[in-house]
């Protein structure tokens, strides 16, 4: 290596290290990545903005959604969100349509929430350079997840004597109805949410699976791994031109640690071989995560994740003034707005309560700080209000210029009824007025 090269890292590095302990604003550059982790593919012009992420079922997907949230407010982008029937998820689990699209969020940058894959359906709404993103979690730890998160909503779990997953692995047959509600949590959930047959036959279930994972290969640019969330992350901020402030995180809709249950290797195994699309899915993309990470680079990326967990550092500096507040359960939240939903009595779901002393020093602002940690229901509200005031306020404007264009007509109007008078100024077509309430 060049004398040039070395003493340009040197730079780069002791730039980083006193922004982190200073209490910079996180001003981080790509410049200052490039010279960390050259990009692979050609670099493209700004940042992109046009994506989907495929929010998959207890694999960290939340935290992720988060992110995406953020990044579309700061960057003053459309989220995709679903009309009101469907609360905060495109009506799932049925496959998704872009009749479940709210049409005040419409056309859309983002794709974020909950939904039953559909290529065909997501084509309609989205641009052409769309980035298809997803994640996956080891198959043993989700489903333990989802036998405790759905314990209380899965039929094929509730029959289960004693809430026992192990009863339950021992005979699943015995449980498990395909077609029934909420069937979906109780097998090949991954390979439900990506639009594919989790009942696919036992006889044809291994081709099916590695044929699957194939054409899920093909639309989806990249499929993070839960185990490896901070490398995942690397990946996107490369693959979308990002900056590290970017993917910065606080972790969300986590269970208290006295609702998990340790798994024994022998249930590991039956839970592989009662999820066995899945685990084919989880396996293939696993290697495909760690081909992409040697593609960057392995040093590359461990320097870039340590960046990372820095800059996260500084974040809960700024936000907490040191450390995380510890985690609560929903009960003890002061702010509602904070407070996590909770799925049944039987598991508890934890989050964070903001402190109001949190440190000016650092320049972060309170609405940052709580944007870091609002739960994934109150945020899709707020942003469904907030986009809601910004479609009406276009469609407002654009009426009112397309009246300055055609006096003639206005002038015919009986006094008082001109647009713009208070009478008239909140019409809109009947199409979108059932949405503003």
């Amino acid at each position: 290596m060049s004398q040039k090269k070395i003493f340009l890292i040197l730079v780069a590095v002791s730039t980083v290290s006193l922004l982190l302990h200073r209490g910079g604003h996180l001003s981080w550059t790509m410049e200052v990545f490039r010279l960390t982790c050259p990009a692979v593919n050609a670099p493209q012009t700004g940042k992109h903005t046009n994506i989907v992420f495929l929010k998959t079922h207890k694999t960290a997907s939340t935290t992720v959604q988060n992110i995406f949230f953020r990044f579309a407010e700061r960057n003053n982008l459309t989220v995709a969100l679903p009309v009101t029937p469907c609360d905060h998820q495109f009506c799932y689990p049925r496959m998704f349509s872009s009749h479940f699209v709210h049409p005040n969020t419409m056309p859309p940058n983002i794709v974020t929430s909950h939904l039953r894959f559909s290529h065909s359906e997501l084509r309609r709404i989205m641009p052409n350079n769309t980035i298809y993103i997803t994640i996956l979690r080891e198959p043993g730890a989700m489903f333990e997840s989802l036998f405790s998160y759905y314990n209380q909503y899965c039929d094929s779990f509730k029959r289960v004597p004693n809430g026992s997953l192990q009863t339950f692995l021992d005979k699943p047959w015995s449980y498990y109805r395909p077609g029934e509600k909420d069937s979906m949590y109780a097998r090949n959930t991954l390979t439900f949410d990506l639009g594919g047959d989790k009942d696919r036959p036992s006889a044809d279930v291994m081709k099916y699976a590695k044929r699957f994972a194939a054409e899920v290969e093909r639309v989806f640019s990249l499929v993070m791994i839960a185990e490896y969330f901070d490398e995942s992350l690397i990946l996107l901020r490369h693959l979308l031109s990002w900056d590290l402030e970017d993917v910065l995180y606080f972790k969300q809709n986590m269970r208290m640690p006295s609702s998990r249950s340790n798994l024994s290797e022998a249930q590991l195994h039956k839970i592989r071989e009662w999820n066995a699309i899945d685990a084919v899915l989880y396996d293939h993309f696993n290697t495909s995560l760690w081909r992409q990470l040697n593609e960057l680079g392995l040093a590359c990326v461990a320097r870039e994740v340590k960046l990372l967990r820095r800059a996260q550092e500084q974040m809960v500096r700024g936000c907490y003034g040191g450390r995380l507040p510890p985690l609560r359960s929903g009960a003890e939240i002061t702010n509602k707005n904070l407070r996590p939903w909770q799925p049944s009595s039987k598991v508890a779901i934890v989050g964070y309560d903001l402190p109001v002393n949190a440190s000016k020093e650092s320049g972060m602002s309170q609405d940052k700080c709580l944007k870091m940690i609002i739960p994934e229901v109150q945020y899709t509200k707020q942003l469904l209000h907030l986009q809601m005031l910004h479609y009406r306020n276009k469609y407002f404007l654009n009426t009112m210029k397309n009246n300055m264009k055609t006096p003639t007509r206005q002038q015919n109007q009986p006094s008082g009824s001109i647009l713009g008078h208070p009478a008239t100024l909140g019409k809109i077509p009947r199409a979108s007025a059932r949405f503003f309430h």
